[in-house]
């Protein structure tokens, strides 16, 4: 059975988003369970989600942007209030940000982006990344 689609076009930080994501080498948008996530090869970022609040209970975040986080940066978003765990993604050490927000920095969006592009994607799209923004 195949899941609804539960975003729009138009939903806040989306156009910007696609824009980030689908700037890098080899990286698609598809659809999955509902909501568009970015790939290269693998899920490198994700629109939309939700966040666990206790066994069985959601707090549902449409307009959440999902990353892949080294290790080492956990902490200082975990201590972040704008951040959350977004669930199935948290506990692989992902975290969430909510493009509906009126403060939203997207040259920090952008940097999470990357950060987590290069933490998923294959080496040589890393490299192609790597000197694209060394052209520019």
């Amino acid at each position: 059975m195949a899941h609804p689609v539960m975003f729009s076009d138009d939903d806040p930080g989306l156009t910007e988003l696609r824009e980030i994501c689908l700037s890098y080498p080899g990286a698609e948008e598809r659809v999955s369970h509902g909501r568009p996530t970015f790939r290269c090869g693998k899920i490198f970022a994700a629109f939309g989600g939700s966040e666990k609040l206790r066994p069985g209970e959601h707090r549902q975040v449409p307009s959440a942007l999902i990353v892949k986080v080294d290790e080492s940066e956990l902490p200082a978003l975990d201590d972040d209030e704008r951040f959350f765990v977004p669930a199935y993604y948290g506990p692989f050490g992902w975290r969430a940000l909510d493009l509906a927000a009126e403060d939203v920095d997207w040259g920090e969006v952008r940097e999470l982006v990357d950060a987590s592009f290069r933490l998923i994607a294959p080496k040589r799209r890393v490299a192609e990344a790597e000197a694209r923004s060394q052209e520019a």
